[in-house]
């Protein structure tokens, strides 16, 4: 079970991060008849970026201590020590960009260029970031493999 909720964060992430390259590219083209789509893609970002959130929050509880043993105890430490931790403190403002960003994205878009400005930073940074945190998460998984396999030697 613990394998399906990590999926499940992984899988709203990643929706997270398409839904925002999405609207970041329709902003890139404003128009009357895009408008619709930016605040529903923009809406779907948010919801996305707190259900991967939530479903972490509850796996890093319930589960991840397990794995952080395994990772302390291997050879990629590391994995934890800066990549856990970084990704711990780098949600906060992954999930205050994307509370925003539908926020930011209620504005006529096609007539004011500084509410379209914010909008693309705003998306931009997101999709930096979650990019980010997918590496990081990668990193933090081979981590508990690296520390397996050790094990086994």
């Amino acid at each position: 079970m613990n394998e399906i909720i990590l999926m499940a964060h992984v899988m709203f992430g990643v929706a997270c991060l398409i839904s925002t390259l999405w609207v970041f590219v329709e902003v890139l083209n404003a128009s009357e008849t895009n408008q619709g789509r930016i605040r529903v893609m923009s809406r779907a970002a948010a919801v996305f970026m707190w259900a991967a959130f939530l479903i972490a929050g509850y796996w890093y509880v319930t589960a991840y201590g397990a794995d952080k043993v395994i990772i302390l105890k291997g050879p990629w430490p590391f994995a934890h020590k800066f990549f856990m931790e970084t990704k711990e403190h780098l949600v906060i403002l992954l999930l205050l960009l994307a509370t925003y960003l539908p926020i930011a994205a209620a504005n006529n878009l096609l007539a004011n260029k500084a509410a379209r400005r914010v909008v693309l930073w705003v998306a931009g940074l997101m999709v930096v970031l979650a990019l980010t945190m997918e590496g990081e998460g990668a990193t933090i998984a081979m981590g508990v493999k690296m520390g397996l396999l050790a094990a086994q030697h």
